[in-house]
């Protein structure tokens, strides 16, 4: 079938999370002092406490894929439960949680062949929307920076939207947004749970980009699905 138009989203597909949620979790320790008084140890303990943060945010932000969270719950919970078990005080998690979205927004670690495909994707023709889980003017800044907002039409962040991927009213508002009918669009991502069976029940065929092992038991049998493993595979498809 020849699409019109690509929802692509952000994270794990385009920017590469894990670099980026590391630098901006160094930033923010940076800028609220949480740090370790004897320096020797910092770099160790600074290792701690990423393993730590990722570990709870990776939890809480699977979580709210399955519906347990929205994400706006998810922004305000993993900084507390981080500080609480790191052992900071109580008022050290507003400081935290400010310093590390605005780290967050500086983030633009491309994954690679980003910039590539999205040059062959528009040479191609498509209309391209960026479809992701945040707020809008964190991952706009972070497109930016990273050099490829402006191949995009607009961008569908779900705190913009008012609902978040996997709800099949992110994509019906992102279809409304663009003018563009379900059968006339595919979704590219690297999440079983919000990017493809969230497009499905929106009637919107997806592209599953594998960058990392995910469970199993959330593919749905009889699903029809294509999957990529490297975004240059895209060449072959569309």
């Amino acid at each position: 079938m020849q699409y019109k138009a690509i929802f692509i989203d952000i994270d794990d597909t385009l920017l590469d999370y894990v670099p980026c949620c590391r630098a901006a979790f160094e930033g923010a320790l940076s800028n609220t002092q949480l740090k370790m008084i004897d320096q020797r140890q910092a770099l160790s303990r600074n290792d701690e406490l990423f393993d730590l943060f990722f570990e709870i945010s990776g939890r809480l932000f699977s979580e709210a894929k399955h519906g347990l969270h929205t994400i706006a719950e998810v922004m305000e919970l993993y900084p507390a439960e981080f500080c609480e078990k790191a052992g900071y005080p109580p008022q050290a998690v507003e400081p935290f949680k400010q310093a590390f979205r605005e780290a967050w927004g500086q983030t633009h670690t491309l994954v690679p062949g980003a910039k590539e495909i999205l040059e062959y994707l528009r040479g191609k023709g498509y209309r391209l929307f960026a479809a992701s889980n945040s707020f809008g003017h964190l991952q706009r800044s972070r497109l930016e920076k990273a050099g490829i907002l402006n191949y995009f039409e607009d961008t569908y962040i779900s705190m913009d939207i008012g609902y978040d991927k996997p709800d099949v009213r992110f994509y019906e508002e992102a279809l409304r947004r663009c003018g563009l009918q379900a059968h006339e669009v595919v979704m590219i991502g690297d999440s079983m749970t919000t990017d493809v069976l969230g497009a499905q029940a929106a009637g919107i065929d997806a592209i599953f980009f594998e960058r990392r092992i995910q469970d199993s038991k959330f593919k749905i049998e009889n699903s029809r699905y294509e999957t990529i493993c490297s975004l240059k595979e895209l060449e072959t498809l569309l």
